[in-house]
């Protein structure tokens, strides 16, 4: 069979290759060509575009960019027509993917969506394209289920989160030869993951590197994207408590001791290697009040919104600032705060439905593409 898959960010990327893996498993003719990233290429296939060339956030940033995301949409068309595959397999990333599952649709080719969008958010008038242009939906959050066929009267497949495959198939490591070849003392860690955007990155590190002084007893450790150069970084790091690697963020959570994360998938992933956090955002002063003014969930963070209460604290806008930072990290290396947070981890590992998430996902897309 072939398969065109379409991610267009680093969480897109990860899924996107765990799913490939299970396809070829399934499948060891599959023939895949797709839009995404390093993780991707490493497994096989043909690359077309690399996710860093895609990567727009915000309602202003996408304006400014139009421009090159028109021409990007045109550029995946032409190329689809010429792969001819049996199916599309699109994987979150919304503005651009439902752009081209309706052009799909009205070219006859199938249609797996993989990772819904979070419609359940904002727009969710998106679910009319949804039931006319996908033909197959698999979502990954437990209450994505009752949102679409209680609500919406459209059947989806639940297939758990990528997310814990992910984790459970990290290699084994040496802490301390990790600690060697990273330049980490012995102190323990707060891991700042701001991000993957250098739009993103530059609003959220400053903030949370403003309360290193505060913590001398500890070092703050970056996690670097694998999309984005050192040389990116290198200004933000002004002070000896301030480390540094690059694209090696999951050995870094195994043996962080607290973090700060900016919301996005990332909130979710720190939560399932156990590791206490305070959500952080800071958008573009302008986008922030378009979206503030169209999302109306209660939380921001994947924790919140699956177990639907108040599990981590989110810090959002004009709340994200240094003394909040300081506060909130504070009480989270309270032993006793601490054990309570871990308890709740356990129970939302529990919701979000066991392992398998891949390879539920691609027996279903075979085992269709053969009925």
């Amino acid at each position: 069979m072939k398969y065109y898959i379409i991610a267009g960010e680093a969480s897109g990327d990860l899924h996107g290759s765990n799913l490939m893996k299970a396809l070829i498993k399934k499948d060891p003719e599959a023939d895949i060509r797709f839009w995404g990233g390093d993780l991707m290429q490493a497994v096989g296939g043909t690359l077309v575009k690399h996710y860093r060339e895609l990567a727009f956030m915000g309602f202003v940033e996408v304006l400014f960019n139009l421009k090159t995301i028109l021409n990007n949409i045109k550029i995946c068309k032409e190329d689809i027509l010429i792969f001819k595959p049996d199916t599309i397999i699109f994987i979150d990333y919304p503005g651009f993917n439902m752009r081209i599952a309706k052009w799909a649709k009205e070219n006859g080719i199938k249609t797996d969506y993989y990772i819904s969008p979070q419609i359940w958010a904002w727009k969710e008038n998106r679910i009319k394209a949804i039931k006319r242009d996908v033909d197959k939906m698999y979502v990954i959050l437990p209450f994505e289920k009752n949102f679409y066929e209680d609500k919406h009267h459209y059947p989806v497949e639940f297939v758990g989160h990528p997310l814990i495959d992910a984790i459970q198939n990290q290699k084994p490591f040496e802490e301390a030869t990790f600690r060697t070849q990273n330049n980490l003392d012995e102190k323990p860690i707060i891991a700042l993951l701001p991000g993957s955007r250098k739009q993103e990155i530059t609003k959220m590190l400053s903030v949370m590197l403003s309360v290193v002084d505060d913590f001398p007893d500890y070092q703050f450790v970056i996690a670097g994207a694998p999309s984005q150069e050192f040389a990116f970084y290198e200004t933000f790091i002004t002070n000896k408590n301030i480390k540094f690697i690059s694209n090696k963020t999951y050995n870094l959570l195994k043996i962080a001791h607290a973090a700060l994360v900016t919301s996005g998938t990332a909130t979710l992933e720190t939560a399932l290697f156990k590791v206490p956090e305070v959500v952080c955002y800071k958008g573009n002063a302008i986008s922030y009040q378009i979206a503030k003014r169209i999302i109306t969930l209660k939380y921001i963070s994947l924790v919140n919104l699956i177990m639907d209460e108040e599990v981590v604290t989110e810090l959002i806008q004009d709340e994200c600032n240094t003394k909040t930072i300081k506060k909130e990290l504070s009480k989270i290396l309270n032993p006793e705060y601490r054990q309570k947070l871990l308890t709740k981890y356990d129970e939302l590992e529990q919701k979000l439905g066991g392992s398998g998430a891949s390879e539920k996902t691609a027996q279903l897309i075979i085992a269709d593409l053969n009925a």
